[in-house]
């Protein structure tokens, strides 16, 4: 089940099913509406968007509250998560996937809401969305990809062909929006060959693991898995985190793996991951690629939780079909 797509003159709805929209500065915000208007979208906020407790979030009934208003809203049309944080998956037991299913809108943020993205998709069918958050559009400078895959995939119906961005950066953007560090991007790689075409799942790794073993995880049959994980996640633990991925029953199933941009504090390198993937033998039937436009680096590409992907890797040339 998919939403409409979204038009110019649609609302988007910003909730923070996460941490709270308090964290974001006021001319960031102020950003983000404009940005988003620019795009042709009305802005609206949840009521509850900037409540903050001790942990910079809020109660597990106002964040619930919040996203039920969105979803049951119809003027609504989409649904921006303000950004993320570390709670999102004490919302799953309290959810009502049947106003859910009966009101699809199209939800969209990454990191944390990873776990809601993908409990939604298990328990309603409903494609959800990895991609920027609300606080993502508050981006001054650099943004422009990202923009462009977040309106190519919500507003238009062809299959989205990924290309490499033409630079990528690390930096706190949010703290000097002038003061940036962009380097060349020179595209992803293959470090396993071959060709597939399955159900995108995933998004943040270790949030994605969190959903093992209970009723939200989804299935990994006939799946294309996208991965990343951030600045708190070494080669040590990245391996273990996907070890941990591979124990699950559906795993034999799975039929590829796309992998992002790792951050520059993870210390990851091609050298290391290439030696980590090759230390899985489950992999080995299945194409692998890495440095994909997405995850904790900016820009990034927006994709679709329960939608489709074919990749084509081999050594010399990677290719990436995205669609729903």
């Amino acid at each position: 089940m998919k939403a409409a797509k979204l038009q110019t003159g649609d609302e988007i709805r910003i909730v923070s099913p996460s941490r709270s929209l308090s964290m974001i500065s006021e001319e960031n915000r102020a950003l983000a509406v404009e940005r988003l208007e620019q795009m042709g979208f009305k802005v609206s906020f949840g009521q509850n968007v900037s409540e903050s407790d001790e942990f910079i979030s809020s109660s597990i009934a106002s964040r619930v509250e919040d996203l039920h208003d969105a979803f049951r809203d119809p003027q609504v049309k989409g649904i921006l998560t303000t950004i993320g944080g570390f709670n999102a998956n004490q919302l799953l037991r309290h959810l009502d996937y049947s106003i859910i299913a009966a009101n699809p809108k199209r939800l969209c943020g990454y990191s944390d809401i990873t776990a809601l993205s993908n409990a939604i998709y298990a328990k309603s069918g409903l494609i959800t969305y990895t991609g920027p958050h609300f606080s993502t559009f508050g981006m001054r400078h650099g943004n422009e990809y990202t923009a462009e895959y977040f309106q190519r995939l919500m507003m238009q119906t062809d299959p989205i062909l990924v290309e490499p961005s033409g630079a990528w950066s690390d930096d706190p953007w949010y703290l000097d929006q002038e003061k940036r560090v962009f380097d060349p991007n020179v595209g992803p790689y293959s470090i396993i060959e071959g060709e597939a075409q399955g159900t995108i799942i995933g998004g943040n790794l270790c949030t994605l693991n969190l959903l093992q073993g209970t009723e939200f995880m989804p299935n990994l049959a006939g799946a294309v898995l996208f991965l990343e994980d951030d600045y708190e996640s070494s080669p040590a633990t990245f391996d273990r985190d996907l070890q941990s991925l591979i124990h699950q029953s559906w795993f034999g199933q799975v039929r590829g793996i796309v992998i992002g941009r790792f951050q520059r504090e993870s210390h990851m390198t091609k050298e290391l991951l290439t030696q980590i993937i090759a230390t899985k033998q489950e992999l080995q039937r299945i194409p692998v690629i890495a440095d994909v436009d997405f995850g904790h680096t900016t820009p990034m590409i927006t994709f679709p939780v329960g939608g489709q992907a074919v990749l084509k890797a081999a050594q010399d040339k990677v290719q990436l079909t995205i669609s729903e």
